[in-house]
């Protein structure tokens, strides 16, 4: 079963945490809260709050660690994951995070500039063409 890919608007709460894999691959990691606001007799009132773990890996990594700040208003698509881990008393817990495949910086309250950058294709990349083939296409 293929886990489901979602979407969730926020805003960054710490700065992005960038490491690199003994292997030399690139993973970052950072966490987005979201809310939701609700009008009670004509007053905004905030509602409840996620916090959504995120990570990315190689090259979007990179570019998020380089581009991305506490604070900014970010978008992130990506699918979910559940993880399992046991706390220090012993107990079972889950957490859902997210395994990240694209993020933006939300254009609501704030404009951007974009910088392309380009990179030379490894020979298996070059033979599909580009990105592979499992990969959405946005």
């Amino acid at each position: 079963m293929t886990l489901p890919y979602v979407m969730v608007e926020g805003n960054v709460v710490a700065e992005p945490e960038l490491r690199f894999t003994p292997g030399g691959k690139a993973v970052v990691n950072f966490r987005v809260a979201a809310n939701s606001k609700r009008q009670v007799n004509g007053q905004w009132e905030d509602g409840d709050s996620l916090f959504m773990s995120c990570s990315a890996w190689e090259q979007l990594a990179e570019n998020i660690a380089e581009t991305v700040k506490k604070g900014m208003a970010v978008m992130v698509y990506g699918q979910l994951k559940q993880r399992e881990w046991e706390d220090k008393e012993g107990q079972k817990r889950i957490s859902v995070e997210m395994d990240a495949r694209n993020v933006g910086i939300s254009l609501r309250y704030a404009t951007a500039e974009v910088k392309r950058i380009e990179r030379s294709k490894g020979p298996e990349q070059a033979a599909k063409g580009g990105a592979s083939s499992d990969e959405p296409p946005f």
